[in-house]
């Protein structure tokens, strides 16, 4: 088991393959969300590459994520190359106008943490009800489920070989979801 910080891997290379599950807290990067029958036109405008479906997310250029929620609501989770920065400039940016795009913050709504390791699968299993092994819940895909009797959205973004999910839920619930995860861990440590 290793429960880490991000800024325990920023500017250095990170090797998840070391430990069959590693947690990593992102609460300190940037994440937003965007809403609205214009929310599309207005993200590739800020040149993000957008899912084409609900429920899937695409990694960009910079190691951003973006999660289509549903058919108009995306979440903006931010890199750890530039700390989330290019996230928060976007946030910073949006201006309330006539087009139907609304910002949704999400930095103190939602915390973010990241698990990835080997044995991952078999963890999450532990915690949630959905199969999310790796034939029923491949790169790209996104869960908007339960975990630990609260409510998530689980994000596969991959890995280089290693299963890696963004885990985003209420920021009240931090501290227990974090023990529930560490203690699900305990059987893969």
């Amino acid at each position: 088991m290793s429960s880490l910080k991000a800024e325990d891997y920023i500017g250095q290379p990170t090797r998840p393959a070391l430990h069959p599950c590693t947690l990593l807290d992102l609460m300190d990067l940037a994440r937003v969300g965007f809403r609205g029958t214009q929310s599309a036109e207005y993200l590739q405008r800020c040149g993000f590459v957008l899912p084409e479906v609900p429920n899937r997310a695409v990694t960009q250029a910079d190691g951003s994520h973006i999660a289509r929620l549903s058919q108009t609501e995306y979440f903006l989770l931010g890199s750890q190359a530039d700390q989330g920065q290019r996230i928060a400039d976007e946030e910073a940016r949006w201006e309330l106008d006539h087009n139907a795009n609304y910002l949704l913050p999400r930095q103190d709504s939602h915390a973010w943490i990241q698990l990835s390791g080997s044995q991952l699968p078999a963890l999450m299993a532990k915690l949630c009800g959905v199969d999310l092994r790796a034939e029923a819940f491949g790169p790209g895909a996104v869960a908007q489920t339960s975990a630990a009797r609260i409510n998530v959205i689980v994000v596969n973004v991959g890995g280089e070989g290693v299963p890696t999910f963004q885990v985003l839920f209420d920021r009240a619930s931090h501290e227990y979801f974090i023990a529930a995860v560490q203690d699900a861990m305990q059987e893969f440590a």
